[in-house]
């Protein structure tokens, strides 16, 4: 095995190259500016560079109709500002929000030409994979870009050569140099720790046979980057299989992957799989796809996360920080009320990370009520703190008490003073929701996050139990509501409007149908399980007494939390009502990939062309709207409230018949441990799909 030394100095000579590099781009880029005076596309154009697959290419001006079929091509200029030039997208790119908005042209795998024609670009950025894009619009009036940063710098160079096609260029040095900031800290954190401590970490991915990132891979550099000893087989690529021989003697100590590799749990609990630390001391963690499976705009952060997992205790340490918990910036907010003295979005460093803080300071002290802490009185500040997702673990170690000492302490806020939430949600995605009526005013001011642990009370089950400690409590989603008013409410008024304020979140997030997380398939979430609302006493020149659904009050409050949830959803998650039926599938983790697979028996060639197939098939909106209201139906038949399938039944047999051309037996097809509406109207999608492949595949 490789010594922990020799990856160590790697790391951080690795590090120290990227930054010199960045810091040279930088300066280049920044000759490349116009002078106010003179017109930018002028000075840009044309431009001639090579692509990553070697191809020459020369752009003579700006691209206005762009197809990403490219995750992190698309979520790299999105990032830069440059979003309104992307017209269609695939549907594997979630990040950012704005993706919702955005055309689907298929999968990843093989997106449809005919979709991308219809959208008449002039510029398609593509993957190696993506063979047949080339094939197809070699000759057309199209420019391709083959695009596949596999390291960080890379990655950096990428974003800097689309801020300068896009015109953005000072948007993408100030991405380059937030995540190089965010490397130069963890470098210098994990620089602490001894050799002798530095822990053995594996990408594991694949769904019933594990495999992890060949040797060269940027998931490797992420870990190594987060001071951890990556494994080395002697194979390079984006991914190799890893035999139970190999696995064993490299011993992890933390294995992590995507949401996906789940299902290789399965496999790792297994004799001789489940003999390895990461097992054995259940030191397994998994994260979102968007961060783990390419290097794009949050390289920084996702390495930031992945170390403050592995060396938990060694981040939670004081004695380890590298820069004093302080602010280090604030940003104004307007609020139309007399009371608030004022209103401040704060930025701090608190153990080493940026958290940003939603500060109101009271024109004097006042009573609130906060489901988090209960009734307080004398409160002159209410406060909402965001902590990044690095923090979580940090902070799930301190307890609230502590996470509260620390934030108030770095903010200058005394205790016994302010009434403050916290959220994993940003607060730059902030919702200020603002309702009148006559002289009437209410405003609520909302963050929410909704992927993580979004629930459905009475139906999902709790694992927190306070006699005797059974696991952590929930991950950070987090709705958090601050209600306003320009009147004066009563203590009665005070709690009733907590109930107002829920029932409007409820009905935000069921207008949405966002998923419960512990049950995505079968049920709606009615919060995330760790909501929190603090209601302001307030003054005005009038006192409200009734905060319930009858009331003027009540009416108002209700529609400002509605709409701001709604908002602050989409910020946050890009969750909207109209989203793309492949986005609905993979919030109930149902990946078409498995289901493919299983309804061939694993054959991989024929998984491929069944998924290509229900792809092409899910961008008509006959399939996409049969599959919608399949997932509608469903709902309620498992709510009781649809009793007699026989109706539901034939549609799905039409349907598989109009899909293959001819009578198909759908029951082959119908997916395991899936509510029987659901389970039938997949099965009609891919037993159609299947008859009708060229050649067909046989089940």
């Amino acid at each position: 095995m490789t010594s922990p030394h020799h990856h160590k100095k790697q790391s951080r000579s690795k590090i120290s190259a990227v930054t010199f590099s960045v810091f040279i781009l930088a300066a280049f880029l920044l000759t490349l500016l116009p002078a106010p005076a003179r017109a930018a596309d002028a000075n840009r154009f044309p431009i001639s560079f090579t692509d990553a697959g070697g191809h020459l290419i020369h752009l003579e001006k700006e691209p206005r109709r762009v197809v990403s079929l490219v995750p992190t091509a698309t979520e790299i200029i999105m990032r830069i500002g440059a979003g309104d030039r992307i017209v269609g997208i695939t549907y594997h790119s979630v990040m950012p929000p704005e993706c919702a908005k955005k055309t689907i042209v298929g999968g990843f795998f093989a997106p449809d030409v005919e979709s991308i024609e219809r959208l008449r670009p002039d510029l398609i950025f593509y993957a190696k994979i993506q063979t047949e894009i080339p094939r197809h619009f070699k000759n057309r009036s199209v420019t391709l870009i083959e695009i596949a940063p596999d390291s960080i710098e890379k990655t950096f160079f990428l974003i800097a050569r689309l801020g300068r096609i896009f015109g953005h260029t000072r948007e993408a040095i100030k991405v380059i140099a937030e995540e190089q900031r965010q490397l130069d800290v963890i470098a210098t954190k994990v620089a602490k720790i001894p050799e002798s401590d530095r822990k053995r970490v594996m990408r594991i991915m694949g769904r019933t046979r594990l495999m992890a990132p060949g040797d060269d891979s940027f998931q490797n550099e992420y870990i190594r980057a987060a001071g951890g000893i990556a494994p080395r087989f002697g194979r390079s690529g984006n991914i190799t299989t890893v035999s139970l021989a190999e696995w064993k003697k490299f011993n992890p100590q933390v294995i992590y992957g995507c949401g996906g590799d789940r299902e290789l749990l399965t496999l790792l609990r297994r004799p001789g799989w489940n003999e390895v630390e990461a097992i054995r001391n259940h030191q397994v963690y998994f994260f979102p796809c968007d961060f783990t499976c390419r290097s794009a705009t949050h390289c920084g952060t996702f390495v930031s996360w992945l170390a403050a997992r592995i060396y938990e205790k060694e981040f939670e340490n004081p004695a380890n920080f590298i820069h004093p918990e302080r602010v280090v910036g604030s940003k104004p907010l307007k609020l139309d009320f007399d009371y608030i003295e004022r209103a401040d979005i704060v930025t701090s460093e608190i153990k080493d990370f940026r958290n940003q803080t939603l500060v109101l300071t009271l024109a004097e002290p006042m009573r609130v009520l906060s489901t988090l802490e209960g009734e307080r009185s004398g409160i002159k500040f209410v406060a909402n703190n965001y902590f990044p997702a690095p923090a979580w673990g940090l902070n799930h170690a301190s307890g609230l008490k502590g996470l509260r000492r620390s934030t108030l302490k770095t903010l200058g806020l005394e205790a016994e003073e302010t009434a403050i939430l916290f959220t994993g949600a940003r607060m730059t995605c902030l919702s200020v929701s603002h309702q009148e009526f006559r002289q009437l005013k209410v405003t609520a001011l909302v963050t929410a996050g909704v992927v993580s642990n979004a629930l459905r009370m009475g139906a999902d089950n709790g694992g927190f139990y306070e006699p005797g400690l059974h696991r952590k409590p929930g991950k950070p989603g987090t709705i958090n509501i601050l209600l306003l008013s320009n009147a004066q409410l009563t203590r009665r008024a005070m709690a009733r409007a907590v109930i107002t304020a829920t029932e409007a979140k409820t009905a935000a997030l069921e207008d949405l149908d966002i998923r419960s997380s512990a049950s995505p398939a079968r049920h709606q979430a009615t919060g995330t399980g760790t909501d929190n609302i603090i209601v302001v006493e307030g003054r005005g020149e009038f006192t409200i007494d009734n905060a319930g659904g009858h009331s003027k009050f009540g009416e108002l409050a209700a529609r400002a939390v509605y709409a701001g949830v709604r908002e602050a959803i989409y910020k946050q998650n890009g969750l909207a009502a109209r989203r793309s039926v492949f986005q609905r599938l993979r919030e109930r983790r149902l990946e078409l990939s498995r289901l493919c697979r299983r309804a061939v028996g694993g054959d991989r060639e024929k998984t491929r062309r069944l998924r290509a197939r229900v792809e092409h098939l899910l961008l008509n909106p006959r399939y996409a709207g049969f599959l919608e209201a399949i997932m509608s139906l469903s709902d309620s038949q498992q709510r009781g409230l649809l009793e007699n399938l026989e109706a539901v039944n034939r549609w799905c047999s039409e349907t598989a018949r109009a899909i293959a051309g001819q009578a198909v037996d759908i029951t082959p097809c119908i997916p395991k441990n899936l509510p029987p509406v659901l389970g039938r109207g997949l099965a009609a999608i891919l037993a159609g799909a299947a008859a009708s492949c060229n050649p067909a595949i046989q089940l």
